[in-house]
């Protein structure tokens, strides 16, 4: 069992961060529904180049969208850890995240040099 000191981060912000980046990544991810959809393929509507335009958009639009998805997969797991006040610990070491990592990149799992 790891017993552990108390940390110097404000969960409440660390909280409202993550919130606020999942309710904009839900956003973005309902506005680009139509960018990922079929692309047409009949030659009577648009040339060839045209539809090779299309079809790499299409690409990189489920390309964004599969990570957005993953971000808020991250996102839910920081808020759980929050929950269970585990936040800010490493899941691997179980020693402290800094807290400019966190700032930096609020749903670290990981220290330093457990991500490395």
């Amino acid at each position: 069992m790891i017993v552990r000191g108390r940390m110097n981060i404000d969960c409440n912000h660390f909280q409202a961060l993550l919130v606020e980046r999942r309710s904009e990544l839900l956003r973005l991810l309902e506005g680009s529904a139509a960018a990922s959809a079929p692309v047409e393929l009949d030659q009577q509507v648009q040339g060839r180049l045209s539809r090779m335009d299309s079809l790499q958009v299409q690409e990189m639009a489920k390309a964004t969208s599969t990570r957005r998805q993953i971000e808020i997969r991250q996102i839910d797991a920081a808020l759980a850890r929050i929950k269970d006040k585990e936040y800010g610990y490493c899941v691997e070491c179980g020693e402290e995240i800094k807290p400019e990592r966190l700032e930096l990149y609020p749903t670290a799992s990981r220290c330093l040099e457990c991500a490395n």
